[in-house]
């Protein structure tokens, strides 16, 4: 790899057998050494790389080739950087724990380099992807005209749905347009509003009945409200999951809400929707069948890596009255077959990653029970979690899973939920993460990772309960865990 150009070669850019040999063995070593050490291995601890990250701002490509040893030692400095989302004691966010299978797809798909933005080009590229896209339309229940489209992630996938949604419901007017969320319905979502052209006060929040859910009675007074004043209700928003308490909106109300005033329904399913796969994770997502469009983030439950993102619609016209485009420069491409969609015509990108083969290869090496089986098991371990906590005097345990996320506080004050956060991620193994609910800080531990086992959650319990008898000693009586 670190020569010149070879005597008769095209190219430099292109190795030869031995030398593209010697460095997928190179890289190999590496991924395996990262996997040895993530097995046991903790999500903090290890240092910030501050310098290592000065060297590299100031770096720059040499004119002369590098030793692929010399180059991935770079790479392995970086990686003893940082913090290790994807170890097994992930719990704060909601995890990317990432699979080999798939990275090996990447690395397929990237050399082969396939065009499938239009179906002409490659049509058996397309028709594999548009295969597992029909296997997950098919998994939500919905119908034979329904459409997925692979996307760089639940942001992307919302902006999409939303942009669907606009155009079915209020083409050209979107200053009149109005979008319903609850309190906890992601970022993401009022970004995509934003992005979509819709005025940020005509996003409307809506109230929650118990704290956690989206009322339904309170979108249906709002979307009233705002016909009477001459404005265009579009779509509401419901989450399967929501990403401060894993809460699931009413979705079965919703989908009647949307049905009787005539709206789009969007569910946001990035971190709950493959709980799907289990029994009780279709009970739990029961109305999301209904659904004109849902948001799936594979990279979250399924363990995929970053990047791989899903949108579904009930209807693929719907994407193509607002993303279809023709162009003078594709007249050579030839119709696609009438399975075969054209997904640059279905989504904002032209130019695509061939992202089907990440999700296609670990559902087909693994087969779908191992992902059921690991969401199954992560649900367990919330709530054995939750359990554990519920029955210590000094935890107050503020919401309980409903899939696989838990809230809690240690007696004191706000200032005193951070303090234990740091006591718990003290030894680096596990980490937890904190939001808001009423007002109030709360700790929150969220199972996900395909890794994560009965050792890693019993280690964070210990962890929880040392904080807050720590806490229970310094705390006035007046502010107890269990206080209101």
């Amino acid at each position: 790899m670190a020569q010149r150009q070879r005597p008769g070669a095209l190219s430099a850019l292109d190795p030869s057998a031995t030398e593209t040999a010697a460095l997928l063995a190179a890289a190999g070593g590496l991924v395996e050494a990262v996997m040895t050490a993530r097995r046991d291995g903790d999500v903090l601890g290890r240092p910030r790389g501050d310098e290592l990250a000065q060297q590299l701002l100031q770096a720059r490509p040499p004119a002369d080739p590098t030793p692929v040893d010399e180059a991935l030692a770079t790479v392995a400095a970086v990686l003893a950087t940082g913090d290790d989302n994807a170890a097994p004691g992930e719990l704060g966010y909601i995890p990317g724990s990432g699979l080999v299978a798939s990275a090996v797809a990447d690395l397929i798909a990237g050399v082969a380099n396939r065009y499938t933005g239009l179906s002409a080009f490659t049509p058996a590229a397309v028709a594999l992807e548009q295969g597992v896209l029909a296997w997950l339309t098919e998994l939500f229940g919905l119908p034979g005209t329904a459409q997925g489209l692979l996307l760089s992630g639940g942001s992307a996938a919302n902006l999409t749905a939303v942009v669907a949604a606009r155009d079915a419901h209020a083409p050209g007017a979107v200053g009149r347009a109005c979008l319903y969320v609850g309190q906890h319905a992601h970022g993401s979502v009022r970004k995509a509003a934003r992005i979509a052209g819709f005025t940020d006060e005509h996003v409307r929040v809506c109230t929650s009945a118990d704290g956690l859910r989206l009322d339904p009675e309170a979108v249906r007074i709002a979307i009233k409200q705002d016909r009477a004043d001459g404005l265009l209700p579009v779509a509401v928003i419901g989450a399967a999951g929501t990403t401060n308490t894993g809460a699931i909106d009413p979705l079965p109300e919703l989908a009647e809400l949307a049905r009787d005033d005539g709206v789009w329904f969007h569910v946001d399913a990035a971190y709950g929707g493959f709980f799907q796969l289990t029994d009780r994770g279709r009970q739990l997502l029961s109305g999301i069948e209904r659904a004109d469009s849902i948001t799936l983030d594979p990279h979250k439950s399924l363990f995929l890596p970053f990047g791989t993102g899903a949108v579904l619609v009930r209807d693929r016209a719907y994407l193509a009255a607002s993303f279809a485009e023709e162009a003078d420069y594709l007249r050579d491409a030839e119709e696609e077959l009438p399975a075969l969609p054209d997904f640059g015509s279905l989504g904002p990108e032209l130019t695509r990653q061939w992202r089907g083969l990440r999700l296609w290869l670990p559902l087909l090496l693994h087969g779908t029970d191992a992902f059921a089986a690991a969401l199954d098991r992560a649900l367990d371990l919330a709530r054995w979690a939750a359990r554990e906590l519920a029955e210590d005097d000094h935890v107050e345990v503020v919401s309980t899973p409903e899939l696989s996320i838990l809230t809690f506080r240690v007696p004191g004050d706000d200032a005193a939920q951070d303090r234990a956060l740091d006591r718990i991620h003290a030894d680096g193994h596990v980490r937890l993460s904190s939001t808001v609910l009423d007002g109030r800080v709360v700790l929150r531990l969220a199972v996900l990772s395909h890794r994560t086992t009965p050792d890693t959650l019993a280690r964070a319990v210990s962890a929880i309960r040392a904080a807050a008898r720590l806490a229970a000693a310094t705390a006035p009586a007046a502010n107890g865990a269990r206080s209101s």
